[in-house]
């Protein structure tokens, strides 16, 4: 073999090696990446059809007492969708049929036989239904004071399996009846829980024996802010956070102002003979008075209640207890 021959031969022989070497490192090297699935959102405002998610319920309702903080829900479903799959189906029929034909040529009688084939082709569909799964897009309560608890969405749900969706609504500052909504969308459509809230009124403050009530008197006539203390605060000093307007007044003012027994010594709030307004009962809830069994209720002088709870009771006083003086209120 000649010399070129030989150098060309060689060349050939790396190009081929180094291209064999550069195939294995690319076929190493690859990363398979799983396929990232994107939710189909063309149906999550249509009405969810029935058959998709089995509920427990879909309204709920509970009773809450007055000062509970949250009022909790749990719903609990089934995924038995089954999606429709359809394919077709194709049958192929032979039909055969033989017919005698007699011919006559002179004084000869001839039988021959003749045989068609006939194939027929039908193309149907057929309709399976096969379960599958389902997946919660998004939860969306109706306001903010409503929280859901669920997983990460969008959240698949397998064929058969079960799920729950645990809902809590802050009651602070609530009273009465409340209802909410919760809207739970999926690819298949969107279905909305009902929550029913009865807010129970508080119990009755139970009433305080003579001694108790000789024994609190003595203690405000030394230190008048002394019903926002200790022992006291139990009945004059409940949860008032949140409250305002009449649910703070029944908190904090009616277990002294509106009592079975009031003393001789606080005032008839519904009777009072000065001029009234708001800023006569702001002035009031305050300071108090000195020299009376009336504290301070403001945060400035020691007491409990902020300028915005303030502002609701005087709101309130002053629309509850209309001034029975024609002329201009005092100030105070």
């Amino acid at each position: 073999m000649k010399p070129f021959q030989i150098f060309f031969a060689a060349v050939m022989a790396l190009a081929v090696f180094g291209a064999t070497i550069s195939t294995l490192a690319q076929s190493t090297n690859a990363v398979a990446t799983a396929p990232v699935y994107v939710p189909d959102t063309t149906h999550q405002n249509d009405p969810l059809p029935e058959g998709v998610l089995a509920w427990d319920a879909t309204t709920k309702s509970i009773d809450a007492t007055n000062g509970q903080d949250f009022a909790r829900f749990t719903f609990s479903f089934t995924n038995i969708y089954k999606a429709i799959s359809i394919s077709l189906g194709t049958n192929v029929v032979a039909m055969t049929n033989a017919h005698a034909i007699t011919n006559k040529i002179f004084w000869i009688k001839s039988i021959s036989h003749v045989t068609s084939v006939t194939k027929s082709t039908n193309v149907f569909n057929i309709t399976n239904y096969v379960p599958a799964a389902v997946t919660i897009l998004n939860v969306h309560p109706s306001c903010g004071c409503t929280t859901a608890e669920l997983p990460p969405v969008p959240w698949t749900i397998q064929s058969g399996s079960n799920g729950q969706i645990k809902l809590s609504v802050n009651l602070a500052g609530k009273s009465g009846t409340l209802f909410k909504t919760v809207n739970v969308a999926t690819e298949r459509g969107k279905r909305d829980l009902l929550l029913r809230i009865n807010i129970l009124p508080p119990p009755p403050t139970p009433e305080m024996t003579e001694a108790q009530r000789q024994a609190g008197i003595a203690a405000a006539t030394v230190d008048r802010q002394a019903v926002l203390k200790g022992d006291c605060a139990s009945c004059h000093l409940p949860k008032i956070e949140g409250k305002y307007g009449q649910q703070l007044f029944d908190a904090v003012c009616a277990v002294c102002h509106e009592a079975k027994h009031r003393g001789t010594m606080v005032a008839d709030l519904h009777n009072i003979k000065d001029p009234t307004n708001e800023e006569f009962w702001r002035a009031w809830i305050t300071a108090g008075k000195a020299g009376t069994l009336m504290p301070a209720f403001a945060t400035s002088q020691g007491g409990p209640l902020n300028d915005l709870q303030i502002a609701s009771l005087a709101a309130y006083l002053n629309a509850v207890n209309p001034s029975h003086a024609t002329n201009a209120p005092a100030a105070k």
